[in-house]
């Protein structure tokens, strides 16, 4: 086995967050999360560190960052991104702590709609974006928004971007691979083991990505 890591999770109770926290506890890693709901994880579960509160609660990250190898960012309220770039504003304060902690690997999950910096979204991903997942504008803008500020500002942190092609909850559907154009709606748990995976790739630092099957 790998040595023991400490991965710092950022939405562990959502529907990607739970299969990659599940991925690495059963690889033997310390998970470290922040829940606004610790119910809704096994607080008894060996390796695995609850701390209640939120991204806009002005968490303590230098307390959350202490030891940890890896953090990601799992993070999407909807409902909040309609008005406000939650995400943003929290990568934003993100990134110095990190840099205070001494701890460098960063993978942020948003959504294949949402356009990497300085490059347009296919014919086909533009037309989806603008017209059934048109509700969901603010978490693409959210998204690109913090793609913009870790290209221009945060190039010393060892970031990676995964623009997952979400789709819901169920088995298996193989193992995605890095794309700079294809793009497969996959279910939660190949998204997670997609991230899991990533987290470990040097050649995906600095890039914002898509994933796909191979085919």
């Amino acid at each position: 086995m790998n040595a023991q890591k400490t991965y710092l999770v950022f939405g562990a109770t959502g529907q990607t967050g739970k299969h990659f926290t599940a991925r690495a506890l059963s690889d033997g890693h310390r998970v470290r999360v922040l829940a606004r709901n610790p119910g809704k994880l096994d607080g008894t579960t060996p390796n695995l560190e609850i701390h209640q509160g939120s991204i806009t609660d002005s968490p303590d990250l230098d307390r959350l960052l202490d030891g940890a190898d890896f953090v990601v960012s799992l993070l999407g309220d909807a409902a909040q991104q309609k008005t406000q770039k939650i995400n943003t504003a929290f990568v934003q304060k993100l990134v110095p702590a990190m840099r205070r902690s001494g701890v460098s690997r960063f993978l942020y999950q948003a959504g294949g709609l949402s356009a990497p910096p300085n490059r347009r979204l296919s014919p086909t991903l533009w037309a989806i974006r603008n017209t059934i997942a048109r509700s969901y504008i603010g978490q693409h803008e959210d998204n690109e928004a913090v793609m913009r500020y870790l290209s221009d500002e945060a190039r010393d942190i060892e970031w990676m971007v995964h623009r997952a092609g979400i789709g819901s909850d169920g088995p298996s559907k193989g193992e995605l691979q890095r794309s700079s154009r294809a793009v497969s709606i996959a279910p939660f748990r190949d998204c997670a083991a997609y991230d899991y995976r990533l987290l470990s790739d040097a050649s995906a630092i600095h890039t914002c990505d898509l994933s796909a099957y191979r085919r």
